[in-house]
């Protein structure tokens, strides 16, 4: 298996360049198409906005288009939470007007970034690509253990439309911006491969619909009789219907007596005509597709491994690798041909794609290029913007490393030919060389691309920069660990020039204000401030340590009549999001969580933030961590954060100072300005309206079109409810999805000090009915009355769920363990 030394990085590097420097040129597919319209100068990304920009937003956005129409290769734009970055964005994309790559470090927030930037370009290509599994087991072998897992997955419908509507719009338009995830790194089929497979139907051509039919087969289309789905076709006397993957709405292609008389975009379900087309080009029904000449030369090619392969293992008397190899790969080599198709076919995509042995996979990024080229002139005249960049890059770094380690199990223990090890995302020198401009954006720059800027602007590197890896990533850091003599974070932002800088909010609010409290009775103290934000209706965020801590923090707080929840990684991501969502709509008052308290979450209505063992030095409590955390109360001008504890580590120094000399700097410009500060207003969420699409990552934004899609089953009456410790009775499996979960909270009238009391009476009146009953407790109950009492319970305890009052619920739920425990 070969090293990622530099030398091969930068032989593979000039490889690419001299075999790719040319990327498939789009006008073949397109030859004969009516492409005046498709000018750049014509078909422009246009930003719809009723604001202009405010603060220091015009001057960032002001500096990075010069840096940018200089050439500059790589660039930083520093904005803090609320600056309006993506706002920024936007305005940068409509200035270049070039296709633009946004990079996101997971589906949550590229769902964000989506909707938000399908607002500001609804009349463009705004397109969401993510990786299209809702479950995903990957092929791996565990020698310590002789275990083989095999591969299982889940493809999501919804988001394999989206990944092809990504495609074709690359294909056939200039005006495109695609939000995606980690995603994009890994391997599709060449733009070659995938635009040669296309059919081209245009009025007044010359055509049968049998041959039409024919043409449509070879792509992979399936015919239907019936209702049509994506990736059918349907004939009807001289009227052919056809519904590509990536289309919201079917194709209705009518014939005449000289050949194709109208093309008509229909409504999928009424089949009500939305709109006439001249033209239309049709792409294939499958994203993996190769010619009959590439296929045979690829089954020849994977036999030829297989034979070197197996004769390897037995010259090294490895008989036993040397047969599952052979019986695997041979068994998949008659489902190819006798399908074509097999399990694990991506394995041999090396073959199919007819790369050399550690060549790099094909890639969004080549479409960019493709599309660049085409419409723009150069194929490099894309741009690419990698948002939270200080966790996005490593994560770009980490995927090659990981896929690495489990394809070298199943290679040397004979499940995979070698070859499978170039089914792979990119490694870090090859993303780094296909991407001609790339825009760092981060409230908290990482120090791989503070010191890739320093690079490219010719500046000396920081001694705080020097054990970081240079070009981005790519080359080998000078230090092997941080330099004790190292500056902070704040000191390098200092004294680097170029970083485009965005610290004033256009709604005045300023960085939320810091204090540091001593742990001792942290979870009381903490308990008061809870108490005062609840009347106020606004919402906490505690940070913790732990998964155990953050449990039992959110289970005290719970008893003590707060309506908390945690919020850990051990929580999947849809049901993270509908926890956060229950706290924006006051179902819950505070969530405790760990690390994915940071990044990218926008809750206006957070007034305050805790931090707990902010003393302790760490990846959790460095200096980024600390104002990523923080940064979530800076939407609202009521924002506080608190800092628990004993000393003041240099972290904490650090990210305070920073913070207190952005409020200065923000407090005179409000002066100046006569800006009096607003907690950011944001549109609540209905809770279950989007679980659907998040499910999917996928809708449109304002003015964008949904895609029609039928939605899938969610769960089960109260397993949400369950989940979110909110009571059960909320759930009706009647309710549609929209009614699942209750009206917001008003919780005007709770204050934690009355909920103890209420508590504590109400304890007293179940010891008073309890003796009514001629008992002091629940021993002394004999099993019929203990049976009977407990299904009087449970009748209430539902009564109590289903008119939203859970703290009765849950005293009842208490209540009948005690009595079953006693059983």
């Amino acid at each position: 298996m070969e090293d990622n030394d530099p030398s091969l990085a930068n032989s593979i590097i000039e490889q690419n360049k001299e075999n790719k420097n040319d990327p498939f040129d789009l006008s073949k597919a397109l030859e004969g198409a009516a492409v005046e319209h498709l000018s750049p100068d014509v078909c422009r990304l246009v930003l719809h906005t009723d604001f202009s920009p405010a603060g220091d937003q015009e001057g960032a956005i002001e500096k990075l288009i010069s840096q940018l129409e200089n050439q500059q290769d790589r660039m930083v734009l520093l904005g803090v939470t609320g600056s309006g970055k993506t706002f920024a964005m936007a305005h940068i994309i409509e200035k270049l007007n070039r296709p633009t790559l946004i990079m996101s470090h997971n589906k949550t927030l590229a769902r964000q970034l989506f909707h938000e930037i399908s607002g500001f370009f609804p009349q463009n290509a705004v397109e969401y690509f993510v990786s299209h599994y809702d479950y995903y087991q990957p092929e791996a072998y565990m020698p310590k253990r002789d275990l083989y897992i095999d591969k299982e997955l889940s493809i999501n419908e919804r988001i394999e439309q989206e990944r092809f509507a990504t495609v074709a719009s690359l294909a056939t338009r200039p005006d495109v911006v695609v939000v995606s995830s980690v995603s994009c790194i890994y391997g599709l089929n060449s733009p070659e491969t995938f635009l040669s497979q296309h059919c081209r139907v245009h009025v007044g051509q010359e055509i049968e619909p049998i041959q039409l039919i024919r043409q449509l087969v070879d792509l992979q289309y399936t015919r239907s009789t019936t209702e049509l789905s994506r990736g059918e076709m349907r004939l009807r006397g001289e009227i052919l219907d056809v519904w590509m993957p990536s289309r919201d709405d079917p194709l209705r292609i009518r014939f005449g007596f000289e050949g194709v008389e109208k093309i008509q975009v229909c409504d999928p379900v009424s089949w009500e005509i939305l709109d006439q087309l001249d033209e239309a080009w049709i792409h294939p029904k499958e994203f993996f597709m190769t010619s009959k000449e590439r296929f045979e030369t690829a089954l020849e090619n994977i036999e030829l491994e297989l034979e070197g392969r197996v004769a390897h293992f037995q010259s090294n008397g490895q008989d036993i690798e040397a047969h599952r190899l052979q019986q695997r790969t041979n068994y998949d080599m008659e489902m190819l041909r006798e399908l074509g198709h097999c399990t694990g076919v991506e394995n041999y995509s090396m073959h199919f794609d007819g790369r050399n042995t550690g060549e790099r996979p094909w890639c969004l990024l080549d479409f960019f290029a493709a599309n660049a080229k085409q419409f723009h002139g150069d194929k490099d005249k894309f741009l690419v913007i990698m948002d939270e960049s200080h966790v996005s890059l490593p994560q770009v770094g980490g995927m090659y490393g990981g896929d690495r380690s489990r394809k070298e199990n199943l290679i040397e223990h004979g499940f995979r030919l070698p070859s499978a090890a170039d089914n792979r995302p990119l490694k870090q020198f090859e993303f780094q060389s296909l991407i001609p401009q790339l825009v760092y954006v981060s409230a908290t720059p990482g120090e791989r691309e503070l010191r890739h800027l320093c690079e490219v602007t010719q500046q000396p590197v920081p001694e705080g920069l020097l054990h970081a890896k240079g070009g981005g990533g790519v080359n080998e850091a000078e230090l092997s660990k941080k330099s004790p003599n190292a500056e902070t974070m704040y000191q390098m932002l200092q004294n680097i020039d170029g970083i485009a800088r965005m610290e004033l909010r256009p709604t005045g609010l300023l960085d939320p204000e810091i204090e540091v409290r001593q742990t001792e009775g942290q979870v009381q103290d903490l308990l008061g401030e809870i108490s005062q934000r609840i009347k106020l209706k606004e919402r906490v965020l505690v940070t913790v340590m732990t998964i155990k801590f953050a449990e039992e923090v959110a289970e005290y707080l719970n008893r003590m009549g707060v309506k908390a929840h945690h919020l850990h990684s051990e929580i999947d991501t849809i049901e993270r999001t509908e926890i956060i969502k229950a706290l924006r709509l006051g179902h819950i008052d505070v969530i405790v969580g760990i690390n994915l308290l940071r990044e990218g979450l926008d809750i206006p209505e957070v007034s305050l933030v805790a931090i707990f063992n902010a003393d302790r030095e760490g990846f959790l409590r460095n200096e980024r961590s600390l104002l990523q955390t923080i940064g979530r109360a800076s939407r609202n001008s009521n924002g506080q954060v608190i800092l628990y504890a004993d000393s003041m580590s240099p972290s904490m120094s650090a990210a305070i100072q920073q913070t207190l000399e952005r409020r200065v700097r923000q407090s005179a410009h409000n002066e100046e300005n006569s800006i009096i500060p607003k907690t950011i207003i944001k549109a609540l969420p209905e809770m279950g309206t989007e679980i659907d699409d998040l499910i999917a990552g996928t809708s449109k934004g304002a003015g964008g079109k949904r895609r029609l899609v039928g939605a899938r089953g969610g769960r089960s009456k109260s397993d949400w409810a369950a989940k979110l410790g909110i009571g059960a009775g909320i759930w009706n499996s009647s309710d549609s999805v929209l009614a699942r979960i209750g009206q917001p909270f008003d919780g005007s009238e709770l204050s934690i000090e009355k909920e103890i009391i209420q508590y504590e009476n109400e304890r007293e009146e179940d010891r008073q009915v309890q003796n009514l009953q001629g008992s002091e407790g629940s021993e002394s109950l004999s099993d019929e009355n203990r049976i009977k009492l407990m299904k009087e319970i449970r009748k209430q305890m539902k009564i109590s769920a289903e008119t939203l009052d859970f703290e009765t619920a849950a005293r009842l739920r208490d209540r009948l363990f005690e009595l079953e425990d006693g059983m």
